[in-house]
């Protein structure tokens, strides 16, 4: 234990080449048929990018349900456009709560890189902690309880072993209970990390900095006791470009110079 309510998980270490001039992060993109201008701008913005790396922190699918998804109509899509990228730039893919069962099958198919959560990136001169999110929401018990579950090997296997039809039915009912339990919920309660823990990892990790999505919060601001902060804390946005009232979508951009948010613009 190394401080706060969880231990600091085995993290890779992923060390940036002199080469690179800036680093991107997205995350939350929650891809699916439903959403083709969020993924037209996805396209778009992976074609245009001057970032040398492009990390992808988790939920770049709002479900995924097996590698063999890839050779379905927008997933394959999907994947042709990630390819696209991965044959110029590094990419890295996070999984996320929602796309956790995404695999070396689709990573390689798009030229990535699998990417541990936690994450530590060294680059100009910063150590960077990398996370999701979804595990340091504590007070989402039940939710946590789900998480161990269904990372356990024996899960994974038994569920790959139905054929897909049957997984993306289950996979339709979980996100329709998802939906259900948060807007039960207060979003105070559901939706934040817990800081002392993130703090405890960033110590751990020797990092002063700590990119995560999940929440949907985006905000940039100092974390840890104000006498003695633990660095900066940067929350990605989701994205969302097909909704009428409220379409949104941002990139974290990493150099030199420091940290940008630069906003999507689809066409």
């Amino acid at each position: 234990m190394t401080g706060g309510t969880l231990p600091f998980p085995a993290a890779q270490t992923l060390n940036a080449p002199p080469s690179w001039r800036c680093i991107d992060f997205v995350s939350d993109l929650h891809l699916h048929a439903g959403l083709p201008r969020t993924a037209q701008a996805l396209a778009r913005y992976l074609r245009e990018t001057p970032a040398d790396a492009v990390l992808i922190l988790g939920d770049l699918f709002e479900a995924w349900v097996g590698d063999d998804m890839r050779h379905t109509g927008f997933e394959a899509d999907c994947t042709a456009a990630l390819a696209d990228a991965g044959k110029r730039l590094y990419l890295g893919i996070m999984v996320g709560n929602r796309d956790f069962l995404l695999g070396q099958e689709m990573v390689g198919a798009c030229h990535a890189h699998l990417l541990n959560d936690p994450t530590i990136l060294n680059a100009f001169g910063h150590r960077t902690l990398l996370i999701h999110g979804d595990e340091l929401c504590l007070t989402d018990e039940a939710y946590l309880r789900f998480r161990t579950e269904v990372r356990q090997p024996s899960w994974r296997q038994t569920f790959l072993a139905q054929p897909l039809h049957k997984r993306l039915l289950v996979a339709r009912q979980m996100r329709e209970g998802s939906a259900k339990h948060q807007h039960q919920q207060a979003p105070a309660i559901w939706a934040d990390v817990d800081e002392a823990t993130a703090v405890a990892w960033m110590r751990a990790a020797q990092a002063d900095v700590l990119v995560h999505g999940h929440t949907h919060h985006p905000k940039s601001h100092p974390i840890g006791a104000p006498e003695a902060p633990a660095g900066t804390r940067h929350v990605l946005s989701d994205w969302d470009f097909d909704s009428p009232t409220h379409p949104r979508g941002e990139v974290l951009r990493l150099s030199a110079q420091g940290v940008a948010r630069l906003p999507v613009f689809p066409r």
